[in-house]
């Protein structure tokens, strides 16, 4: 695999598709979840919420994509008892989308046409839940990496969401938008993967113009959303907690990419992100903290839908994937 392939697996990208969760199986969850095409709903407080998919990838080889410098027996070992494939890991792309009664809230962008006909399926399936780029108001960036600010923008730099305002942390900002982004403390030294990853966040940020505004760590937007910094996938890379009536629900964004190699093994790493070491100690500290809370977790990358809960393992975590309703 050459370089250039390998700049899709510094942002993770995948679905696992319809036809597979077609064949979940009815659980007692509330409220019920509706399942159709490209997108799943779910309600919390006052809030409605879509998850939609902006496609998939298959990640290989896993190393040292994931657990870079790690044993590769080790690795097999707990892929096989896992029942995970030792040829590739899957992610996901998954978007959510919050509506209130005034607002439709976009947490990132997905990948736009910059990584070919396996993603870029957000605008259609945001078509499918009945959701027009027009009545998209908001949209919050977590960090600028091509999968979650990507399509803001086509081919050409044209706003593909015309009438939103778009939120993104002054950290990450500043730093796509120096002289040279520091990637020192990376796994990533192709100059060319580096050159693509800026050339689509500066690309993304500068025709936003006055459309952007800027957060700081702990800033509340938009009435229903927190963002918090967890620095190390990016220097301004968030997680936002989302809330209504008391209830909550936590946007871990990248802060993890596999169930079985980093949530489960968090030290083993993945090479995507900006400040390697970092990124470890901010992934255990999140994931610790929303352990111990019980909290309801969304995540963009692990299995569709990405909602679970992560619980403490013996020393690290397990990801417990939350069950869905078919609907009736």
């Amino acid at each position: 695999m050459n370089r250039r392939t390998a700049l899709l697996n510094l942002t993770g990208l995948a679905l696992i598709g319809l036809t597979e969760t077609k064949n979940l199986l009815a659980m007692s969850v509330a409220p019920k979840r509706n399942l159709a095409n490209g997108f799943h709903r779910f309600k919390m407080g006052d809030l409605e919420f879509h998850v939609v998919t902006d496609g998939h990838i298959f990640m290989k080889p896993i190393q040292p994509n994931f657990a870079p410098g790690i044993n590769k027996n080790t690795v097999e070992q707990e892929l096989n008892r896992n029942f995970a494939s030792k040829d590739n890991v899957e992610l996901s792309i998954n978007v959510l989308v919050v509506k209130s009664e005034e607002r439709v809230i976009l947490i990132d962008s997905g990948c736009g046409a910059n990584f070919g006909k396996d993603s870029g399926w957000l605008i259609k399936n945001l078509a499918e839940a009945g959701i027009q780029v027009n009545q998209v108001t908001d949209v919050v960036i977590t960090h600028a990496h091509p999968d979650h600010i990507g399509g803001l923008t086509n081919e050409n730099g044209k706003l593909l969401f015309p009438n939103s305002q778009v939120y993104l942390s002054r950290i990450e900002h500043d730093f796509w938008m120096s002289k040279a982004p520091d990637f020192s403390k990376s796994k990533i030294k192709d100059p060319s993967l580096i050159k693509f990853v800026t050339d689509v966040a500066r690309k993304n940020i500068i025709a936003l113009a006055d459309k952007l505004h800027l957060f700081e760590d702990g800033d509340t937007i938009l009435d229903c959303v927190t963002m918090q910094l967890a620095p190390g996938h990016t220097p301004g890379h968030c997680i936002a907690k989302i809330f209504s009536k008391g209830e909550e629900l936590y946007h871990i964004a990248d802060l993890v990419h596999s169930a079985v190699l980093v949530v489960e093994h968090p030290e083993w790493g993945f090479d995507g992100d900006n400040d390697f070491n970092l990124a470890v100690a901010s992934r255990i500290k999140v994931m610790d903290q929303l352990a111990k809370k019980r909290s309801l977790v969304f995540s963009y990358h692990l299995p569709w839908p990405g909602l679970g809960h992560m619980r403490n393992k013996e020393k690290a975590f397990e990801w417990i994937q939350q069950p869905m309703m078919i609907p009736d």
